[in-house]
This record gives structure tokens, sequence and C-alpha cells, in this order.
């Protein structure tokens, strides 16, 4: 089990806003569609759950703009 110290959270930055019915494949994450036409879908993912998340959007035909690492509890990373 990872320790809080260890928790890392990932937020993927895709072009255009996801379809309803599209949303349970991003299920137990955040999924926030912004003002400027890109969605933001974030969450704490190891890296299976991280590549599973990107397959999805691979799978979907969405456009990947971004992938950001956070490590929860340490603004230095």
């Amino acid at each position: 089990m990872q320790s809080e110290k260890n928790i890392t959270i990932y937020q993927v930055c895709v072009e255009g806003h996801l379809d309803e019915r599209w949303l349970r494949w991003f299920e137990g994450l955040v999924v926030a569609p912004r003002p400027d036409g890109k969605t933001v879908i974030s969450g704490t993912l190891d890296q299976a759950a991280l590549h599973g998340v990107l397959n999805r959007i691979r799978d979907l035909g969405l456009v990947l703009i971004s992938v950001q690492r956070y490590a929860a509890g340490n603004d230095n990373e």
C-alpha cells in the first residue's frame, strides 16, 4: 500500500470535451471540461492505471495535449 508521501497525481489534458457516454471510461477520476475547449482528466494513478487511461484516450480517438505528474504533499515535483 502506498504511503501518503508517495501518492502520485496525474493530470491528462485532451483536446475537446468528452461525450457523456465516454465518462464511464474514466470512472474514479475527475473529468473537467475547460472553457477553452479542452478537458482535464485527473486523479491518483499508478503507472499501470496511467497507461490504461492513455489507452482509453487512444481508443476514443482523442488528441492528447499533455500529461503532468504531481507528487501529493510535495511542492517541488
